[in-house]
């Protein structure tokens, strides 16, 4: 079974083209692995086919956290200085957007805990009030 999950940051904006009669979405993201100093960053080409790809590419910007989920493939190609690269291309399935790049300008909203409310102690309920 060929199936993989990611959470990575956007590298670019995502662009749409036709590929014959179909719509193809691409765009790479940057996933961390490893930790302190053997952290490093692999980047993965996502593409994206289908209906969806035309829609979702609008929304998908440089810099976003993203989760996408697919099968994973190798893809060989000639560098501009005439070697033979690989690189990592995910068919994908599945998008999550999960959390858009913050903005420089805006500030940070701060944390703020939603209080329960509380029924005034005066107010009485019917059984027939109760929803279960």
């Amino acid at each position: 079974m060929n199936s993989c999950n990611f959470i990575g940051r956007i590298g670019r904006d995502a662009e749409s083209k036709t590929v014959g009669k179909y719509q193809v979405a691409n765009w790479p993201i940057a996933v961390d692995i490893g930790y302190g100093d053997n952290k490093s960053t692999l980047w993965i080409d996502c593409a994206l086919w289908g209906d969806r790809a035309d829609k979702l590419a609008g929304m998908l910007r440089k810099g976003d956290n993203v989760g996408v989920s697919g099968s994973i493939s190798l893809r060989d190609y000639q560098a501009k200085d005439g070697s033979t690269k690989t690189t990592v291309v995910l068919r994908v399935n599945d998008v999550k957007l999960l959390a858009p790049k913050p903005q420089q300008d805006e500030p940070r909203a701060a944390k703020s805990r939603a209080q329960p409310q509380q029924a005034p102690a005066d107010a009485a309920f019917e059984d027939d009030d109760i929803p279960f």
